[in-house]
This record gives C-alpha cells, structure tokens and sequence, in this order.
C-alpha cells in the first residue's frame, strides 16, 4: 500500500462505526478530489490555483451559513453543523494543495514539516475530532503519526515524485550527504544515497514512535485503527530498508503477508513500542 495520507481515510474499514462513515466520506470526497485538482490532468498552473480558490471560495460560503452549495459541498457542510467540524483544517488543505502547485523544493525539514502541518495533519485533526478525542496532547500525538506517515509516503515515493519534478527530501539534507539533486539516479551515488536515505528513515520513524502512544490511549476501534496505520508506517520503513534504500528499483508496498504482520504488531503493541522506543 502507498502509506498516503488520503489512501489512510479508513472509508470503508470495517472499524469505522457506521455512524461516522457519511462524515468520513465527505471530508475524503472534499481532500481527494482538491488534491487531484492541484497534482492530476495537464492544467496550467494557473487554472489549477483557479480551481482551488474556487473551492475556498465555497468554504467561505459554508462559513457563512449558506444553503444552495454543490452536492459535494453540501455534504461536507452538513457534517460541519453535525459535529460542529472547525473550518481551519480545511483551509489547510487547500493551502497545501496550492504550495503543491507552486512548490517542488524544499530548502530545510522545517520547512517539510509545515507543508506536513497543512497537507497531512488535519486529517488527524478531523478523525479526532468526529471522535470527539480532539484534546490537545492527542492533537500532538496525532500530528507527529500524520506528519511521518506523509515523510514515509515522500520516501516510498521518491521516484514517482522525481519523475514529477518534485524533490521532497530537505535540500540540506542532500548538501549534507553529497548527493546532488541533478544525480539522484546515478548509480555512482548510490553509497550516499544510502547513507542519506538510512538518516531519513531512522528521523521517520523517531517521528512515528513519538507520536504512537496515541494509539494506546485511545479506545475501542479508533485506537485499533490507528494501531493499524502506525504499524503499516513502521512496516514500510522496514521495506526501504530491506532494499537497501533503493526505491529507484524497488518501491516498497505491502503484500498479504505484511497485512498479518501488521495485524499481529497491531493486536501486540504495548509491548512492541516499549521496545521500540528504547531501541531509538
């Protein structure tokens, strides 16, 4: 599986509460489809940004109490006054679907992880919140999991995006390890890329073991779900590491027999985190 943020909405997961699966599927329709309007097609970036003001446009319309919105639209705007949803991760969203358009560098991982604030974290935010879990030391948790599993996703996915034109490793990690962005591809790179690769992984997966306590904490199918996507982060990792980092020629995905694997780390990871947290 692509560990990707919008691929993890557990749409249709059987442990998703069939109460929840309507809000579940207009936030998904709302991300999905603006996240396509900002990476898929060939429009010009210019109609590209057009069309995600437009969507912001309709959220101003939401915020405004308006009726006569689009069934997409509509949808999300019930769910907004159902559960009282804040409009800000939204907003969020669009915001980094509009960097994505203008942006494919990032100097600093600094900088990375404010896209990752905007393009990832609120759909944490938003799960919590139809939860009714939204506090702020689980908002911390859940950000620190969207966060990795979006850096996990820019590592699994370095090819696909490079073939975009698009570098989401921080450029000063590249100086750092000598590994020109011109050259990603030269096999005479490849003992850097390794060992830049290998510095990458290990800061994901401090990342995703911070913010994983989260998925103890929180009860009955949230918390198992949630066991669920950081297992299947952890698990991606480890494939990278498997094909010594080379995602030019191996990019990492899950098979069946990863899916046990995930299952039983799941049903098992009080005791694994422990150990996991004192290995890092």
């Amino acid at each position: 599986m692509p560990v990707d943020h919008y691929e993890n909405f557990p749409v249709a997961s059987i442990l998703l509460p069939k109460r929840l699966r309507p809000a579940v599927e207009a936030i998904y329709a709302f991300a999905r489809s603006a996240d396509d309007l900002a990476d898929e097609g060939d429009a010009a970036p210019e109609q590209r940004l057009a069309a995600l003001t437009a969507y912001e446009a309709a959220l101003d319309r939401i915020a405004q109490g308006a009726s006569d919105h689009e069934p997409m639209f509509e949808h999300l705007a019930q769910v907004v006054r159902q559960y009282d949803m804040p409009l800000r991760p939204l907003y969020d969203l669009l915001s980094a679907f509009k960097q994505d358009v203008a942006v494919s560098r990032y100097q600093t991982f600094d900088a990375l992880l404010d896209y990752c604030a905007r393009s990832a974290n609120p759909v944490g935010f938003m799960m919590l919140h139809l939860y009714g879990e939204a506090d702020a030391d689980n908002v911390r948790d859940s950000d620190a999991i969207c966060s990795a599993l979006q850096i996990i996703n820019f590592l699994q996915d370095v090819a696909i995006d490079l073939h975009k034109e698009r570098i989401y490793i921080p450029l000063e990690d590249l100086n750092r390890f000598a590994v020109s962005p011109a050259a990603l591809t030269d096999p005479s790179a490849r003992p850097r890329w390794r060992a830049l690769m290998r510095f990458e992984v290990d800061r994901a997966r401090r990342l995703m073991l911070s913010g994983a306590p989260l998925a103890l904490r929180l009860p009955g199918r949230i918390g198992f779900e949630l066991r669920m996507v950081v297992q299947g982060g952890l698990r991606i990792l480890e494939a990278i590491e498997a094909v010594e980092y080379d995602v030019f020629l191996h990019r990492p995905k899950l098979n069946k027999r990863d899916w046990l694997g995930i299952l039983w780390a799941s049903v098992r990871m009080k005791s694994r985190l422990k150990a996991a947290l004192r290995a890092a």
